[in-house]
């Protein structure tokens, strides 16, 4: 008898949380010595149509409700080993063949050919999910501007000069409709971003700029805000979010870009006071001095008796926010906790520099309690001073 499929992933999951298949059969067949749920899982890049290889097989014994249940995140995930910066579309496909198989006699299991079933393509994104979400949830379900690959918030702020792009969701994720265009509405009016992406490869992750400066995007003029909304045709998706064009800037801009927790990036502006500090570490020698190889013993007035024999560097950035909605507290937080964060240090020529946070954690801070609400975020350059390779 065919295994049944009992539970299974959303048709795109965030692999760095639970990708679930629960799988049953009859009491009396796992009653058998020795039953043990048995799992070919395939996984591949590229078109959807396409197969894989068998990349692993995996065992498990029946819970305490006979059921088998196979969580692949840790392999899924451990498969996406790109840099979001480096492939905006990180998106790999996974197929399960599910079997079983149990003891015939005391040590030789019997491969049981009729149990097999095989489930359907799914796809997993470089992400994760939070609690309290339900595991499978729709990956549509959970944030209100999907396609739109962000938590918001839904009003945000910008410079005229700001570069970058965010991701938005080209293919089907469940819903039966896929974006054809993103919608920015201002001002002075309204434009259109068409998208270009591919609903049956891994390009199912499309790029639509936000920053003004940023190539390709479609509105010029005086504008003070723009709206983005994904549509498909004449219909809206999801909710839009709004970018207020920001004229203050007492010091410096620390455009700041993190990889968020749908494998996109989410941005700020920290345009207050930023220090930067520089530290090194050395290690110090005692060489020996003098003509030792000669007739005589001297030495030179420019010998030292201290050396250094190590001498690196750590370079950091201190940034603070401008008065802030509450609102950023829930980005806020996927920046303490994201593997992927850039300072856009050259924006004209896009260049940026990669940085790792250094606070282990902040006092989140809400309007009703005190009023103002401003951050501070340490950083480490990911790049010291010296070259060493």
């Amino acid at each position: 008898m065919a295994i049944l499929i009992n539970q299974t992933p959303a048709t795109a999951s965030l692999a760095q949380s639970p990708i679930i298949f629960s799988v049953y059969e009859t009491t009396a067949v796992v009653a058998n010595n020795g039953f043990q749920y048995m799992a070919d899982l395939y996984y591949w890049t590229g078109s959807v149509s396409d197969s894989g290889s068998l990349d692993y097989t995996l065992a498990k014994y029946p819970n305490t409700s006979l059921y088998g249940i196979f969580d692949l995140n840790r392999i899924i995930n451990s498969t996406l080993t790109d840099l979001a910066i480096q492939n905006t579309s990180n998106v790999m496909y996974f197929a399960c063949d599910f079997y079983y198989q149990y003891l015939s006699g005391s040590s030789q299991y019997t491969y049981v050919t009729g149990s097999h079933v095989k489930s359907q393509v799914y796809k997993a994104l470089d992400g994760y999910g939070i609690f309290q979400e339900a595991i499978g949830a729709p990956i549509y379900s959970l944030t209100p501007y999907w396609p739109l690959m962000t938590d918001g918030p839904v009003t945000q702020s910008v410079f005229t000069t700001d570069t970058g792009n965010a991701g938005v969701y080209f293919g089907n994720a469940g819903t039966g409709s896929t974006p054809t265009k993103i919608v920015y509405t201002s001002n002075l009016g309204t434009a259109n971003y068409t998208l270009t992406g591919s609903v049956s490869s891994s390009g199912q992750i499309a790029q639509y700029p936000i920053g003004p400066a940023q190539s390709g995007f479609p509105l010029s003029g005086s504008f003070t805000y723009f709206q983005t909304q994904a549509y498909n045709g004449a219909t809206p998706m999801g909710s839009s979010i709004k970018y207020e064009v920001n004229c203050i800037q007492k010091y410096p801009n620390v455009r700041i870009k993190w990889k968020n927790r749908f494998g996109q990036f989410d941005y700020f502006d920290f345009y207050m006071v930023n220090r930067q500090s520089f530290s090194t570490e050395k290690r110090t020698y005692q060489p020996q001095l003098g003509t030792w190889q000669s007739s005589t013993l001297s030495y030179n007035d420019y010998d030292s008796s201290t050396l250094n024999y190590i001498a690196d560097s750590k370079q950091s950035i201190s940034v603070n926010s401008f008065f802030i909605s509450e609102d950023y507290n829930n980005i806020f937080k996927q920046l303490l906790v994201s593997d992927e964060i850039y300072w856009m240090y050259d924006e004209a020529n896009n260049r940026v520099r990669p940085l790792t946070i250094t606070n282990q954690n902040i006092v989140f801070k809400t309007g009703v309690v005190d009023k103002l609400i401003q951050y501070q975020f340490d950083f480490n350059f990911g790049q010291a001073y010296k070259l060493i390779i």
